[in-house]
């Protein structure tokens, strides 16, 4: 992965960000020797929020798969959220 730091990105602009995207899909900016930041072009950025939503998905398939799910109305739902708010509430107080 390429790395910039925040004077070439300071001193050279978006000609900087173009170089070090010229042959990778990502770089890092270090600030102060750390690398802070990672950039990426947007097609790359969509490519990984649609695996993400891939990943949460298949999670919340196998959570129905394995019987982590609850089926209720949404009255009943919004009374089971109270009764957890209850509690985490009188456990905060101790």
């Amino acid at each position: 992965m390429s790395q910039l730091t925040a004077n070439d990105l300071k001193v050279r602009g978006i000609s900087a960000i173009e170089s070090a995207l010229a042959d990778q899909t990502e770089a890092t900016i270090s600030v102060r020797g750390a690398q802070r930041y990672v950039i990426m072009e947007m097609a790359q950025y969509h490519y990984l929020r649609e695996c993400e939503l891939e990943a949460a998905l298949a999670q919340s398939r196998a959570d129905v798969a394995a019987g982590r799910v609850v089926q209720e109305s949404a009255e009943a739902h919004l009374s089971r959220l109270d009764d957890m708010v209850k509690v985490n509430e009188s456990s905060s107080k101790k």
